[in-house]
């Protein structure tokens, strides 16, 4: 039998540190990675990224959580195919928030094709109005009691786009800052009433006409004259 040198006894106990170095590195390597998922995780909890179909999903879900106030600054464009069930779906909500006592408030663009959805919306109980408030055209946003928001952008900028996806946030500064741009806006922005008589008299069109152009019901024009 032959017994080992120094050389090898310190050769073997230099493998031995570095296979115990490599194996302490490996531990902290996949406990940094599981950290990172984890970031990544609540990351992802924080803002969610959504489709256009997960877009109107979310946003009819968190309007029911609402126990005080929920506001929007929408598009109000008329919708058509798939959208107008998405839209029934939305004034469905909006009769039982305001059952259940909770504030519904919405600002549009004033343009006279939105006056159909502000129908719409009336008829369900929200308070609408309509405003030029400089804002950027790719940017429409829902809060709910102040906590948690809901984020729509179109594919190209432009108050007439369709939104194309957004981004769900729970946060309550974020809530904050966007109920503050809404406040100064709401100020500002005239009534659903008065931007109907307002279209009326710069057209010129009768409330027959202008009821068949946007789709409403003229019994509801001739209420509001």
């Amino acid at each position: 039998m032959i017994n080992p040198t120094g050389v090898e006894l310190g050769l073997l106990a230099l493998e031995s540190v570095l296979l115990i170095f490599t194996l302490i590195l490996l531990i902290f390597s996949i406990r940094e990675g599981r950290q990172r998922d984890r970031l990544i995780r609540e990351v992802a909890k924080a803002t969610k990224i959504l489709t256009r179909h997960e877009y109107f999903l979310n946003l009819v879900d968190i309007m029911m959580e609402s126990e005080e106030e929920v506001l929007g600054w929408i598009t109000g464009r008329m919708p058509t195919g798939e959208d107008e069930k998405r839209t029934r779906e939305i004034i469905e909500n909006i009769k039982r928030l305001v059952r259940r006592g909770v504030r519904v408030r919405y600002i549009m663009p004033k343009f006279p094709d939105r006056l159909h959805v502000g129908w719409l919306y009336t008829k369900a109980g929200a308070e609408v109005r309509y405003g030029t408030c400089s804002r950027a055209g790719d940017f429409r946003y829902t809060v709910v009691d102040g906590r948690l928001s809901i984020i729509g952008i179109p594919e190209v900028i432009g108050e007439k786009e369709a939104t194309k996806k957004g981004y769900f946030i729970p946060s309550e500064g974020l809530s904050a800052l966007l109920k503050s741009n809404f406040a100064a806006c709401w100020q500002r922005s005239i009534t659903y009433e008065d931007f109907v008589r307002e279209t009326l008299a710069e057209t010129g069109a009768t409330p027959k006409t202008l009821a068949q152009e946007i789709n409403i019901d003229p019994a509801d024009l001739e209420r509001i004259l």
